[in-house]
């Protein structure tokens, strides 16, 4: 079912705006699917994160949008960069918007949005250098 959750085009937008996202920061920014989430959905988020490696970003400053698809459950991780310099409710502001999109069962747009969204705070706190900055995760949806 979470692999086919999004057409092949809704998957190369979704990828499109990761990678449009992280031209202006150094910020990571991941997408994973599966389609049960066993246990709390933070914690679920919490491992995931951990199992792609997502907090060995040099700069603590990776985003992990999670969804369980046949749960529907679904959290936003940020690493501890990010969240010692974002407002508190910030992750939850974005996950507001998305469940707008969700709802409607525009599941990609939702998630569009909150890539979108996330991209602008990382492009603030943690932006782009040309110099330094290389890209060390995938910016591929990965599935469980």
């Amino acid at each position: 079912m979470a692999e086919k959750l999004f057409t092949k085009a809704e998957k190369d937008q979704i990828v499109a705006a990761i990678k449009a996202a992280e031209l202006e920061t150094s910020g990571e920014i991941q997408v994973h699917l599966e389609n049960h989430c066993k246990g709390e959905v933070l914690d679920r988020a919490a491992d995931v994160f951990a199992m792609l490696k997502m907090h060995k970003t040099k700069l603590r400053n990776g985003v992990l949008f999670y969804l369980a698809v046949e749960d529907h459950k679904f959290a936003i991780l940020g690493d501890g960069g990010i969240n010692n310099v974002v407002p508190d409710n910030f992750w939850e502001s974005i996950k507001e918007a998305m469940i707008k999109h969700f709802k409607k069962e525009q599941f990609a747009e939702g998630l569009i949005t909150g890539i979108r969204m996330s991209g602008e705070a990382l492009k603030e706190h943690f932006p782009y250098d040309g110099d330094t900055d290389e890209n060390e995760l995938s910016d591929e949806i990965s599935f469980g």
